[in-house]
């Protein structure tokens, strides 16, 4: 970027775009694992994520993870904070460096360009705010789940269908704007960012935002193995390259 030249931002959803797994996910599995939520919880939300695997029925995914969600909330009140950093602690070491290499490279390309980086996620702000850091982002958005006397109270602030809006207050509080920005995201909740940027990338796409993207002309990324797909509307159609 050339010096003097205004910031630009990037803006990048984290599970599943960069970590190739869902953190939110992973945290609550080791809290079941450990014991900390209600009792056959662990089993329940193994044989959820079974059934999800054997793909033989198409909600089978969003059953799952609403097994999965559904256990976490019902336990909240009775979880101790210090159990959930603990799990947070856990997860973080164990995923920090399961990333994709198309997005692990692009933030590091963004920010040797003098690219702002901010993060969105529905996955919990405590982890989010351990990664954020580890990958040099400037500004980060994760759920909030209320404490109160080393409890939660059971209070829970999602960026689910706020994406966008966040999105919003962090480039005012940041004194930026949305000229040459750049969005990656892989999922629905995904797309109001990505319309909103200049440059969006549609990153393993979901359905609804394969979609999406389709309908836009966005480009289509698809890691695989260790191939990186670029996907490019060309005529109403698309064509590939590869790196």
């Amino acid at each position: 970027m050339a010096q003097g030249a205004p910031s630009k931002f990037a803006v990048f959803d984290i599970d599943g775009t960069v970590i190739r797994w869902q953190l939110y996910h992973a945290i609550v599995g080791e809290l079941a694992k450990q014991g900390h939520l209600q009792d056959h919880a662990y089993e329940t939300i193994q044989q959820a994520r079974l059934t999800w695997k054997q793909r033989e029925q198409s909600d089978s995914y969003d059953a799952y993870e609403q097994v999965l969600v559904n256990t976490y909330l019902s336990a909240l009140k009775n979880l101790k904070v210090t159990d959930y950093l603990a799990a947070v602690d856990k997860v973080f070491e164990e995923y920090k460096d399961q990333v994709y290499t198309y997005t692990r490279d692009l933030i590091r390309d963004l920010k040797a360009d003098g690219y702002v980086l901010f993060a969105i996620s529905g996955s919990q702000h405590e982890i989010i705010e351990k990664l954020a850091k580890y990958y040099g982002f400037d500004d980060y958005r994760g759920s909030l789940f209320e404490q109160e006397n080393g409890h939660f109270t059971g209070e829970v602030h999602t960026p689910y269908g706020r994406k966008l809006e966040l999105l919003q207050n962090m480039v005012e509080e940041h004194n930026l704007s949305f000229e040459g920005s750049i969005g990656i995201g892989d999922a629905t909740t995904d797309i109001p960012l990505l319309e909103a940027v200049e440059k969006p990338v549609a990153f393993n796409p979901n359905q609804k935002l394969l979609e999406a993207a389709t309908e836009h002309g966005w480009p289509i990324v698809l890691e695989r193995k260790n191939v990186v797909y670029h996907l490019e509307a060309q005529d109403g159609t698309y064509r590939l390259r590869t790196n």
